[in-house]
């Protein structure tokens, strides 16, 4: 499958705020695509920049041909 197939996938995204400490700000992550994550000073910025993360995270796994995992299916309940 190529990497249109993959961005389109609907991956869950965990947004956590940065303490100011780290910088404050917020960090975006798709826990299933370990390591693919990305920061930004608000929420919606780190959203955005967590899609460009995504896009090089699924280049880089075609590239190498490392497996790359569908989303974990959400329970009920879940959104």
């Amino acid at each position: 499958m190529d990497i249109t197939h993959y961005m389109s996938l609907r991956y869950t995204i965990e947004l956590y705020p940065l303490d100011d400490e780290d910088g404050g700000g917020w960090i975006a992550e798709i826990p299933d695509l370990k390591g693919c994550c990305a920061d930004g000073e608000t929420p919606e910025e780190a959203i955005k920049n967590l899609d460009e993360a995504k896009r090089i995270w699924l280049e880089t796994a075609i590239r190498r041909g490392i497996s790359i995992p569908l989303p974990t299916p959400k329970k009920i309940g879940e959104f």
